[in-house]
């Protein structure tokens, strides 16, 4: 393996669980969420070399995977998608929290895809207006309206709105 592919796998590795996570937060699912991610690191291999640091591979990894989603969400197969029986374990009780994860996540996954990227971009992958703004190739402007969209529809969506107002009372 030569220095080049030797850094390459340590950024993938380091970069891997971030992505994985803004990449779920986007597909909802992680077998696609995976796919994503291997999608932007294929792209992102080429250029590789022209990026100077770590910080512009991520931001460049970040706005590759955001094309990729947008690019997937405009020609989506509707086909069905094969499930195998999910095993069981012996764990805690924690309904409470998955209700609420997954009542956020339907509530996400309703948004139209431009929101739901930057929701992914700016909460997931804790990039700033303007990371994400690159990352999504807009303006900020673009950034704060759909945040200030996505943000007001999920406050109004009545499943959050309930899980939240139950969180806040003593």
């Amino acid at each position: 393996m030569t220095a080049s592919e030797e850094r390459f796998d340590g950024f993938v590795r380091a970069a891997s669980p971030g992505l994985l996570r803004a990449a779920w937060l986007l597909a909802g699912d992680w077998p696609a969420a995976e796919d994503l991610v291997q999608t932007a690191f294929e792209k992102t291999w080429p250029r590789w070399g022209r990026l100077p640091d770590d910080q512009q591979r991520l931001a460049y990894l970040h706005r590759v995977l955001t094309n990729a989603f947008l690019r997937g969400q405009r020609r989506k197969w509707m086909g069905g998608n094969a499930t195998g029986d999910l095993p069981h374990h012996a764990a805690v009780d924690q309904t409470d929290a998955l209700v609420l994860r997954a009542s956020i996540r339907v509530a996400v996954r309703e948004l139209p895809p431009g929101q739901r990227a930057v929701i992914a971009l700016r909460y997931l992958a804790d990039l700033t207006e303007a990371q994400t703004a690159a990352a999504m190739r807009c303006s900020t402007g673009t950034v704060k309206g759909y945040t200030a969209r996505a943000l007001a529809a999920l406050r109004a969506d009545p499943a959050v709105a309930e899980l939240t107002a139950e969180e806040s009372k003593p």
